[in-house]
């Protein structure tokens, strides 16, 4: 029997509506085990490396810390270069035997690339400009799918949008949502 005690939970959803219009949203809902929420409010999304780097996580909290502290520190070594970054800490999360264990999805998205890193340590770039992961992902990716073809919202409104319907259908995401985006030349908000 696993005596692990093990966190569910979370949906992330990062959309991008053009070079200047980037959002990333992640619910604040975790839950142990099969019936407990254990915090309704937990931030999942970050902006990383002096604002220019949007960051979301799913999976367990403490690894995915971990990870995104690895992450940056891959993107101080790359000079911001997002790409190069994943690719390291993705070849990394592969070969340290300590890191494979770790049970974690990360989405990092810039001006110019949108990815997800696996724990796997694969780096997926998706074919579509938005992406979900976690528990309640698929409810999120069909959302954004549907708003993006079909609406001229902006990346923050289909990424808010996407979680909140997420979290109506998915018991491990709530509707505490967290949206950051990256718009305008060099702006952040």
């Amino acid at each position: 029997m696993d005596n692990k005690i093990s966190f569910h939970a979370t949906t992330i959803c990062a959309v991008r509506r053009g070079p200047d219009d980037l959002a990333i949203a992640g619910d604040g809902q975790v839950t142990m085990g099969e019936t407990s929420i254990m915090k309704n409010g937990a931030k999942k999304v970050r902006k990383i490396y002096k604002g220019q780097v949007l960051s979301g996580f799913a999976g367990s909290v403490a690894d995915a810390f971990s990870l995104t502290e690895k992450f940056e520190s891959k993107l101080d070594e790359h000079s911001g270069n997002l790409k190069k970054a994943a690719v390291d800490l993705a070849q990394m999360w592969r070969s340290d035997r300590g890191m494979r264990n770790l049970e974690a999805l990360m989405i990092v998205m810039d001006r110019d690339s949108l990815l997800i890193i696996s724990g796997n340590g694969e780096v997926i770039e998706p074919d579509q400009p938005f992406v979900a992961i976690g528990s309640g992902g698929n409810y999120a990716y069909a959302a954004a799918n549907a708003l993006y073809n079909h609406t001229d919202m902006s990346a923050e409104e289909i990424a808010h949008e996407a979680l909140r319907i997420a979290s109506s259908i998915c018991v491990y995401t709530n509707d505490n949502i967290t949206v950051l985006k990256l718009d305008g030349e060099g702006g952040d908000k």
